[in-house]
């Protein structure tokens, strides 16, 4: 290989900061995660008669 030629890394993406391909990865996992359950409703108990404060 000729000394004036830069070796090509096979990893290294050209012109993308590691900033915005952490930024991709974090859109892409809210994207692809399926939104949550609703959680159910908890009946409310009706209070037997009526309690003083201490």
């Amino acid at each position: 290989m000729p000394a004036s030629q830069p070796m090509a890394r096979p990893y290294a993406a050209a012109g993308v900061s590691m900033r915005d391909l952490l930024a991709s990865c974090a859109a892409a996992d809210v994207i692809s995660t399926p939104p949550r359950e609703p959680e159910p409703e908890t009946p409310v108990k009706p209070t037997e008669g009526h309690r003083e404060a201490a």
